[in-house]
């Protein structure tokens, strides 16, 4: 990664000094298909001419590209020696003009990392596909440019491919005469343009509305994977969801999409969820679904789908300056995508995953040492590589949703379509967006975006109940705390629900009171002289973002009645708090393992019980006392399978139970029990033990030596696929043998053979909950090898390696003072590696103290 960086303070010279009047890209992919070209990377030919303006004649600047060659470069009908001028990362532009024409004939590498222009082949029929992927800066790997997001330009894009291929842009595009021609985009970013490429199977369709004033638009509308994934392909629900989002978002931001067609492609090994180049969004293959699913699989699609579909506004049509203001995107597109898929589709409890689930996220990256404001200090590439985290998705959503409470919905809405209007095609900063919602709310937004936008860390929110002699609320008190580290108290709009048991035993809500709740405490007026609750929400219905807590009355009504709470949300909320409490060492990892083990199988919402297996599975990895794991585990088992027979037969909940007692399972019965139902000697009524679920059942027989390498060489040759090839990767080093350890290590840190996806795959199986003591040795490895790694691949590779291969589950003081000893050594590393490595460490810190909460409990009983 070296000489690849770009600081913020290069980009703004760089944008004070240019303006790009075009780009014309030629790429030759031919290559991509036949035999390999030697000894060095695979190739293809770029030939970008860039149209630019320099307002100070004689000036000096550079282009980005990162190519293993230069063939030539011309600037202004000039000649440059590649030698001269090009140092791997940048193209240097002496004596610039006032107009300027530069053209780069350059040799530029296929990806085999998901940067750039990646490059898979399908091992089930051996058909080569291409596509591209860029943010933040990954364009000049595919043609030469200014990679910056404020030096928007149209795009011309032109490919040649082989015969019987077909290429996608953000443009319509034609072939003739063997070359495929696009046309030219709206000013646009680097990072936001793409190419797809190759024997995609492609689904059209079309979106039309008429528009009150008359106006017709129409927009054709194309999906597309692999061929091999066709047959499970169900592109109409794809484009039901993308028709109902078009229509939402047309309805309430009043400028119509601007980017003509709407291909959306689901392509392979894709390090992201999504990606939103306008007119061509990529997605991640396994939003397609190859085996039975829930409905919460079915709804992250649609939220993702909606995510992305947001961006052509937040993003694309206006796009922030620098990475300082990505949140101006990003959780913009994260709450819209909440906002949308309650308003306009089949999944109206949207908002119950949006608090229990992207929340969760939030709250997580609030607490690590890394965390930054909304509006981050983003100094570099590498700075905006990391900080697509939670602070900028679900925190920053999640502060937007507490803005439409403070502002009004309407108000807010007022001021996004003037926010499009003012700015569109252009690029903004914090100011822009504050500006236009202090003229339709009429609220100081300056005072809100110092608390919310930028100040970190995140505040607890703790109810105080005082009785009267009659039994009835005297006061009732919001106690708001901060962290040492970030002790901003801000001030939240909050509802508050005071809730007690009815005849039959179900816990309803029967006062609610929504107030402004700012400082130290806050006294709820609203609520004096209420029948005494059994419990108090505080932040009932989500409105703001915060830590709930219970005074000791509502936590105990929890502990024996939490199944009881009949509102979905009320209850999701719950789980959340009670999640964070254990986080923090409030409440025993046992003591959330039993509430999971009693009141999980009442769960109606899918997704939310989906988190609570995920949630219990950590806590018993992590947060649980190490003496305990083993009989924790064996009732997390024995209580899986006990909810998986009773479940409704053919339901998602006994899907959803099936595979979390597959992750759970590690004694002798349940291990048994897996193998008969691979087999077929066993049988659970309603039960499709289809291919992904075979993968999921093969993976802890694997990790327990029940299945051997020929049982994995037998279930691949039955899924012959990309897919089977990832899970048999992942299985396979899943083994629990030392020689399989060193082979997997070798295959990650050593050597760059690997694509991205089977990185991941090979590290997911590695790293195995019960092989603590197998893989202990490699803690001292991580810590020699990961600057090497880090200096060596390319940031993603870099990543996946630094987080997946922290020793977590080395999980002792030992550990945690050779994590403190890297650091202090290594005070001058690339601040990107130190802050992942200073995640990990906060994460080991936190599961210890979660150990110690947990043990000082089991002692005190």
């Amino acid at each position: 990664m070296p000489g690849e960086n770009l600081s913020r303070d290069e980009a703004r010279e760089r944008a004070a000094l240019l303006s790009v009047d075009g780009y014309d890209v030629s790429l030759d992919v031919r290559s991509a298909t036949g035999d390999a070209q030697g000894d060095g990377p695979r190739t293809f030919r770029s030939v970008t001419t860039i149209r630019f303006r320099c307002n100070e004649p004689g000036a000096s600047s550079f282009a980005d590209l990162i190519a293993p060659s230069v063939t030539a470069v011309s600037l202004n009908g000039r000649d440059l020696d590649p030698s001269e001028v090009f140092d791997g990362s940048r193209i240097a532009l002496e004596d610039l003009a006032g107009d300027n024409e530069l053209v780069v004939d350059a040799q530029c590498a296929y990806s085999r990392t998901g940067e750039g222009l990646h490059r898979f082949v399908d091992p089930e029929d051996g058909e080569v596909y291409l596509y591209t992927q860029y943010e933040p800066a990954d364009s000049r790997r595919v043609f030469a440019g200014f990679e910056q997001p404020d030096l928007k330009a149209p795009f011309r894009f032109e490919v040649r491919a082989p015969e019987d291929w077909t290429v996608w842009s953000n443009g319509a595009g034609e072939r003739a005469d063997g070359v495929w021609r696009f046309a030219e985009t709206k000013p646009i970013s680097t990072y936001i343009t793409c190419v797809v490429a190759g024997p995609y199977h492609y689904v059209t369709d079309s979106y039309e509305r008429v528009f009150e004033d008359g106006t017709r638009l129409e927009i054709p509308l194309g999906a597309m994977c692999r061929k091999g994934l066709a047959p499970h392909f169900d592109a109409d629900d794809v484009f039901l969801v993308t028709k109902q989002g078009l229509d939402f978002f047309h309805d309430h931001f009043d400028h119509p999409y601007p980017f003509g067609k709407y291909d959306q492609a689901f392509v392979p090994e894709y390090n992201l969820g999504a990606m939103e180049n306008p007119g061509l969004v990529t997605f991640r293959e396994e939003f397609i679904f190859r085996g039975k699913v829930t409905r919460a699989s079915y709804e992250g699609r649609a939220n993702v789908i909606l995510h992305e579909m947001a961006h052509m506004w937040f993003g694309d049509l206006v796009t922030m300056e620098w990475w300082d203001d990505l949140w101006l995107k990003e959780s913009f597109a994260d709450f819209m995508g909440a906002f949308s898929l309650v308003g306009a589709t089949r999944f109206t409890d949207g908002w119950i995953t949006f608090a229990n689930r992207r929340k969760a996220w939030a709250y997580r990256a609030d607490q690590l040492p890394s965390t930054h404001p909304v509006t981050a200090d983003i100094r570099d590439l590498q700075d905006a590589k990391l900080n697509f985290d939670g602070i900028t998705y679900a925190k920053g959503a999640s502060v937007l949703k507490q803005l439409v409470a403070y502002v009004g919905q309407d108000a807010f809405l007022e001021g996004a379509r003037r926010y499009f209007k003012r700015h569109a095609y252009g690029n903004t900063r914090l100011g822009d967006l504050l500006s236009v919602l202090e003229e339709t709310s009429g609220r100081d937004m300056a005072a809100w975006a110092r608390s919310w936008l930028q100040t970190a860390g995140v505040n607890s929110l703790t109810p105080q109940v005082l009785l009267s002699a009659e039994g009835r609320v005297d006061e009732l008190a919001v106690v708001q705390e901060a962290a040492e580290s970030h002790p901003e108290l801000r001030p939240h709009r909050v509802a508050i629900g005071l809730y007690r048991r009815t005849g039959e035993g179900s816990l309803e809500r029967y006062a609610r009171a929504e107030v402004d709740v700012d400082g130290p405490r806050t006294v709820v007026a609203e609520l004096a002289g209420a029948e005494a609750p059994e419990l108090v929400l505080v932040n009932d219905d989500d409105l703001t973002y915060c830590k709930t807590r219970f005074d000791e009355t509502s936590l105990a009504t929890l502990r024996d009645h939490l199944g009881a709470l009949t509102d979905p949300l009320a209850r999701a909320l719950c789980w959340s708090a009670l999640w964070n409490m254990t986080r923090d060492a409030l409440l025993p990892a046992r003591d959330f393992v039993g509430l999971v083990l009693r009141f999980a199988g009442r769960e109606s919402d899918i997704g939310v019980l989906q988190m609570l297996h995920a949630w219990a599975n950590s806590a018993l990895t992590h947060y649980a006392a190490p003496d305990w794991r083993q009989a924790g585990g064996r009732l997390l088992g024995e209580g899986a399978l006990r909810e998986l027979r009773d479940a409704v037969p053919g339901s998602e909940q006994q899907l959803a139970w099936a595979r979390f007692f597959a992750a759970v399972a590690s004694e002798g019965a349940g291990l048994r029990l897996l193998r008969g139902l691979l087999e077929g000697t066993e049988k659970i009524d309603g039960l499709d033990v289809d291919q992904e679920l075979r993968w999921a059942f093969l993976e802890p027989l694997t990790a327990h030596g029940a299945a051997d390498e020929g049982m994995l060489a037998a279930e691949l040759a039955r899924d012959d696929t990309a897919s089977g090839k990832r899970h048999q990767v992942r299985c396979l080093a899943a083994r629990p043998s030392a020689a399989v350890k060193a082979q997997a290590w070798a295959q990650v840190v050593e050597s760059d053979a690997l694509s991205n996806a089977l990185v991941e795959a090979t590290i997911a199986g590695f790293e195995q909950a019960s092989q603590r003591e197998l893989i202990a040795p490699y803690a001292q490895k991580y810590f020699a090898a990961i600057e090497r790694v880090w200096s060596e691949r390319s940031i993603q590779i870099g990543m996946e390696v630094v987080r997946g291969l922290f020793p977590s589950l080395r999980d002792s003081q030992d550990t945690l003072d050779a994590t403190d000893a890297w650091l202090s050594a290594h005070e001058d590393a690339a601040p990107a590696l130190r802050r992942l490595v200073l995640e990990a460490r906060d994460d080991l810190a936190r599961a210890l103290r979660g150990q110690a909460c947990d043990a000082a409990a089991a002692a005190g009983r």
